[in-house]
């Protein structure tokens, strides 16, 4: 019997051992060309993402529509939820190079919508269809993942994907801010246009015309489970956007049950957005879902570090923005270190990630609130935890996404392939609701703007500590397993 953890697929009973898997192989031949197509697309969506939210005040200034500022960022989010949790069933209907190309299409198409927007409600319908694209885009490239590569590279190549996050955090604000500079914010959409059009013809030569099995047999769309996952992902950011801590709290629990009435119909229902197995604790495929949600969710306290670090130690936006972009390095470059170790292995980067990130959120608890009361120097230690904080997930995550695909039921890789981008905006969805209720109701509003960043800041990082404490749970009875 295949262990949980085993770098074969369950099903498999190879008569010698696969080669060694490296880089050179991935990054030869016909793989460059295809590593470039998925790790463009994420690219493509993840950069834009970044760029909107820098010219978001230059937008508003130019076409107005102020009151509809936050619906920028949750259509966009809520689209791209639907978007990832119907990838499976567009890839069955049209297949991996038609329904690449087709999302490469849709969310150029959206963008192109927002470049030429003469008012808010125009660009939010771009921004909606955008989120729609994006969200097919992400999860498609993990699920071509599994359709390009044999088992063995699947980690390294979950690495350059989530690597593109990382780069487009660094990226993105420049490119968005030099476009709002020059006063083009228009052209900051428009310029998705050439890149999404050499991205699609790149797919239309590379990727394969017909899919496999696990295509094949992939259900139809659940439409009732989708409702209700759209509703929470609603509920819970507008959650976000409430001022007080009540509505808060309120979009909090009335979009968690609403996620519980999904988990309860899931269980009882043949068509999933998820597959067998992710809402039971006795199956190794809950405990990976459970570790992938605590492990990105721990990370939403990043959000409020510019904040922390312009009102305790007058920092400028454009070096507080990149002093927290060490978290999204310490991502970056864990996933792309470990996914090219630790093949017989996992257990290290699975056991140690939680921990790493469980040091990094005490040590900000401790650090952060001190900087009102130095000088520059513990900007340095500030860095080195939230590099930590990244680095706790990256070295887990390439093993994670590839041990979902692995332990997914037979005939159920393609939908275990996009319930990664889902869980992955789920938890980012509700960590960012989670973060804004504590520093609220710790008071980051109703006090001297230190006073109240610096008590914030202790609650924050104080109770997020717990998060990556239930990752180790989950990764200790996983390893149990082995």
């Amino acid at each position: 019997m295949s262990s949980p953890l085993s770098p074969c697929l369950p099903d498999q009973q190879p008569t010698q051992s696969p080669p060694p898997a490296r880089w050179s192989e991935l990054l030869a031949g016909r793989n460059v060309v295809r590593n470039l197509v998925l790790a463009g697309g994420t690219a493509l969506h993840a950069t834009n993402v970044f760029i909107v939210t820098t010219l978001l005040p230059s937008i508003v200034h130019d076409i107005g529509g102020l009151s509809l500022y936050a619906w920028n960022t949750t259509l966009f989010v809520v689209a791209s939820v639907v978007g990832s949790a119907s990838s499976a069933q567009l890839l069955r209907a049209l297949q991996p190079r038609l329904a690449y190309v087709v999302s490469t299409a849709v969310f150029t198409f959206g963008a192109l919508l927002c470049a030429l927007a003469p008012s808010m409600p125009i660009m939010l319908l771009g921004r909606l269809i955008q989120g729609l694209g994006g969200g097919w885009l992400v999860a498609l490239s993990y699920a071509m993942i599994r359709l390009l590569f044999r088992p063995a590279l699947w980690p390294r190549a979950m690495a350059i994907v989530s690597a593109m996050w990382g780069i487009a955090t660094l990226v993105g604000p420049a490119v968005g801010g030099w476009f709002a500079h020059v006063d083009a914010w228009r052209w900051g959409f428009g310029a998705v246009a050439p890149f999404g059009f050499i991205f699609a013809l790149l797919a239309s030569f590379i990727l394969p015309r017909q899919g496999d099995e696990a295509i094949r047999l992939t259900q139809r769309l659940p439409r009732n489970q989708l409702a209700l996952l759209t509703a929470a992902v609603l509920a819970i950011s507008l959650g976000g956007l409430a001022k007080g801590v009540a509505g808060q709290a309120a979009g909090l629990i009335g979009g968690s049950a609403l996620l519980g009435v999904l988990a309860w119909r899931e269980r009882r229902k043949e068509g999933r957005l998820l597959p067998h197995g992710a809402f039971d604790l006795r199956q190794p495929l809950c405990l990976l879902y459970l570790m992938m949600g605590m492990l990105v969710c721990a990370v939403s306290p990043e959000i409020y570090v510019p904040y922390f670090l312009q009102e305790l130690n007058g920092m400028t936006p454009l070096g507080a923005g990149y002093l927290t972009a060490t978290m999204s390095a310490g991502w970056t470059l864990g996933s792309m270190v470990s996914s090219g170790f630790f093949e017989r292995r996992i257990w290290i980067p699975i056991a140690s990630g939680p921990l790493c990130q469980i040091v990094a959120l005490v040590a900000l608890a401790i650090i952060v609130p001190l900087l009102s009361e130095t000088g520059v120097w513990l900007r340095w230690p500030t860095g080195a935890g939230l590099f930590l904080l990244g680095l706790g997930v990256g070295i887990c995550w390439p093993h994670l996404l590839s041990q979902v695909l692995e332990r997914a039921p037979k005939g159920e890789g393609n939908i275990a392939a996009s319930s990664i981008t889902t869980i992955e905006l789920m938890a980012i969805a509700i960590g960012s609701s989670l973060a804004g209720l504590i520093v609220n109701a710790a008071g980051i509003d109703r006090t001297a703007a230190a006073d109240g960043a610096h008590l914030a800041a202790i609650w924050l990082f104080a109770l997020f500590a717990l998060v990556p404490l239930l990752a180790v749970l989950a990764a200790v009875r996983l390893l149990r397993q082995r």
